[in-house]
C-alpha cells in the first residue's frame, strides 16, 4: 500500500470517527438494551429473501455485460461472466476502493479481450446504474407512490424531495446529452483538454483525457435503440430488486414505520447509502451506514436503535452478503484478491491512452 493510499485511510478513518463521535454525543440516551432486543427480534425469513435479491441482481449485472459484449463477443454467455462479477464485488468490499477494476480485469481475461475495452464498458455501467437510479426516484417522487404521500404530509420534506425530483430528471438529461456528445465528438475532445491544459497539469490532462476515450470507446457498445432499450430495461429491473431487497430488510422489524415501508420509499435509503458510500473503509464501511441511519432517524422518525440495527443490516446484505460466495470462487479458481487487485492497477496504468474502441 502507497503513502497517498496510507494518507486517503487515514484520514478518511479520522472523518467517520468524528462523524461517529458527534452521533453517539448527540444520542446519549441510546439504550443498548432495546439495539440488542430490536436486532434479537428480526425475522430473519426476509433478511434471506432480501439477500436472494441481491444475488439475483448480481445476476442480472452478468446479463447486462453480455449485452454490452454483444458486438464483439457474441458467443460469451452470460454465466460465464457471474463468477468474474461475483469475484469482483467481493473485491470491492473488502478491499474497497483498490478491488474496483478486479471486475474488469477478470471479465478482459475470461473473454480475451483487452482491459481497456473492459474499462471502457465499466464505464459506461455507471452511467446506467445511475440513470436507472434516478429513473426510479424520479417516479417515486412524481408518480402517487408511498412516497410522494410521505412527502404531502410533511411539506418540507416535501420541498426537497420536488426539487430533487427537478435536479434528478436535469441530471438524467444532462448524463445522455453529455453522453451524446462523447459519442460523436469524444476523442476530439480528449485531444482539446490534453492541449489546452497540459501545460497546467499534464499528468492529470492526460489522465482525463483517457477516461473520456474510455468512455467513448464504451459507447460504441450500444448499438442502435433496441441495444440501449434492452440495456435500459436490465439497469432498472436491476435496481428496482435492489429496492425490493431494502424493502425486504425493513419488514424483518417489528416497528409499524418500518413495517409500511414501501419500495418508493426506501429509494431514500438507497439514495442516502450512495451518497454515504463515497467515505468507506475497506471491509467496514462507515459512510454508508451512517448515511442509512440518519435518513431512517430524521426523515422516518424510526426509534434510533432501530435505525441503527437497519443501517447495518441493511449494508450486510447489500453490500457484503457477496463475500462467502465470492471467497468460494476465488479459491474454486485460486484467484488472490490482493494480487488480482495490484494486477488490475498495475494493467490501468498501461492503458495505452488512444482507448477508442472496445475490442
Amino acid at each position: 500500500m502507497n503513502r497517498n493510499r496510507i494518507f486517503v485511510y487515514l484520514v478518511v478513518l479520522g472523518v467517520l470517527g468524528a462523524l461517529v463521535y458527534l452521533q453517539f454525543r448527540h444520542w446519549q440516551t441510546f439504550d443498548w438494551g432495546k439495539f440488542a432486543t430490536n436486532t434479537r427480534e428480526i425475522d430473519w425469513r426476509y433478511v434471506v429473501y432480501g439477500t436472494i435479491l441481491i444475488y439475483v441482481a448480481y445476476l442480472l449485472r452478468a446479463v447486462r455485460w453480455k449485452l454490452f459484449l454483444r458486438p464483439v463477443r457474441k458467443d460469451v454467455p452470460a454465466s460465464s461472466l457471474v463468477s468474474p462479477t461475483v469475484v469482483g464485488f467481493t473485491g470491492l468490499a473488502i478491499l474497497g476502493r483498490p478491488g474496483e477494476l478486479i471486475r474488469p480485469y477478470l471479465i478482459a481475461r475470461r473473454t480475451n479481450l483487452s482491459f481497456a475495452s473492459q474499462l471502457a464498458v465499466w464505464a459506461v455501467e455507471r452511467i446506467f446504474d445511475i440513470g436507472a437510479f434516478t429513473v426510479l426516484m424520479i417516479l417515486g417522487i412524481f408518480l402517487p407512490t408511498k412516497l410522494r404521500a410521505f412527502a404531502a404530509a410533511q411539506p418540507m420534506y416535501g420541498h426537497w424531495l420536488h426539487v430533487a425530483g427537478y435536479l434528478l430528471s436535469s441530471l438524467v438529461i444532462g448524463m445522455f446529452s453529455v453522453a451524446a456528445l462523447l459519442n460523436y465528438q469524444g476523442p476530439a475532445i480528449a485531444a482539446w483538454i490534453e492541449e489546452r491544459f497540459a501545460h497546467l497539469a499534464h499528468n492529470l490532462a492526460s489522465r482525463i483525457a483517457q477516461r473520456i476515450r474510455e468512455f467513448a470507446g464504451g459507447l460504441n457498445t450500444i448499438h442502435g435503440p433496441v441495444s440501449f432499450l434492452q440495456l435500459a430495461a436490465v439497469s432498472i429491473f436491476m435496481w428496482w430488486l435492489i429496492a425490493l431487497s431494502y424493502q425486504e430488510v425493513t419488514h424483518a422489524y417489528a416497528n409499524a414505520t418500518m413495517q409500511s415501508m414501501s419500495v418508493s420509499q426506501v429509494l431514500l435509503l438507497m439514495g442516502s447509502s450512495m451518497v454515504g458510500s463515497m467515505l468507506q473503509l475497506p471491509g467496514v464501511g462507515g459512510g454508508s451506514q451512517l448515511a442509512t441511519i440518519e435518513a431512517l432517524d430524521k426523515v422516518f422518525a424510526v426509534p434510533r436503535e432501530v435505525a441503527v440495527s437497519c443501517g447495518i443490516l441493511l449494508w450486510l446484505v447489500s453490500f457484503v452478503a457477496v463475500v462467502p460466495v465470492g471467497l468460494l470462487l476465488a479459491h474454486r479458481e485460486r484467484l488472490s484478491l490482493r494480487k488480482v487487485a495490484k494486477e488490475s492497477e498495475n494493467a490501468e496504468e498501461q492503458v495505452p491512452i488512444a482507448t477508442s474502441s472496445v475490442d
